[in-house]
């Protein structure tokens, strides 16, 4: 028998946010007796997480860091369960925004979906963003996660790609567009798609050692 491309895609996909699910929920267990270890033992990476979020762009990279020793804070406007747009995964948002400060955490991930637009409103989240930009610490954002930082003002005059439906919107903000995996600006990382996210986690990963 076989299987289509975009069929073997689905189901590569879905392995990957279910191992990153289970890794994830593996490190919540043993969270409290700091069993971290890895190249990012000590760092502390936020996740910006609202409803109708990507699951692929925001669990792989959860997985990724946290096997890597890396602590994972999922902020959001409040706290509680929020939905993927394109599954029944969900995501527990931790803290919400007025509860947290960008000097509390290393780095920061903007996954795509629908999440960013509806981020984007929210005036603490952005003010959160262009801080962590600001201070220079590395901040991870794909597919539309650049919506945010475009709100935020910190992507003019750089590179960046993004997922290929907002691509007018980051060349109307100034910004230099380029289609490719991965692109790295400074201390601003962006991707297109799912199947960018090793690219998008082996630079985060690189920029958090630096």
């Amino acid at each position: 028998m076989k299987f289509s491309k975009s069929t073997i895609n689905t189901v590569v996909r879905k392995c990957l946010v279910l191992a990153a699910a289970a890794m994830l929920a593996l490190s919540v267990g043993f969270a409290d007796a700091n069993h971290h270890s890895g190249p990012l033992a000590g760092k502390n990476i936020a996740f910006l997480v609202g409803e109708g979020f990507q699951d692929a762009e925001a669990l792989v990279p959860m997985g990724y860091v946290v096997s890597r020793g890396a602590k994972v804070t999922v902020i959001g406007i409040e706290p509680g369960r929020v939905t993927p747009y394109n599954s029944d995964l969900q995501v527990y948002v931790q803290k919400a925004i007025g509860d947290v400060c960008p000097d509390d955490f290393d780095g920061l991930v903007i996954p795509g979906g629908r999440s960013p637009a509806k981020l984007r409103q929210n005036e603490a989240i952005v003010a959160f963003t262009r801080a962590m930009v600001e201070a220079g610490k590395p901040v991870a954002a794909i597919c539309h996660g650049p919506q945010l930082l475009v709100t935020a003002g910190v992507l003019e005059g750089r590179r960046a790609t993004c997922f290929a439906g907002m691509v007018d919107e980051l060349h109307d903000a100034g910004v230099n567009y380029t289609d490719a995996a991965m692109i790295r600006d400074a201390n601003i990382i962006t991707s297109r798609l799912p199947k960018d996210l090793p690219e998008f986690c082996a630079a985060f990963e690189k920029a958090l050692l630096e």
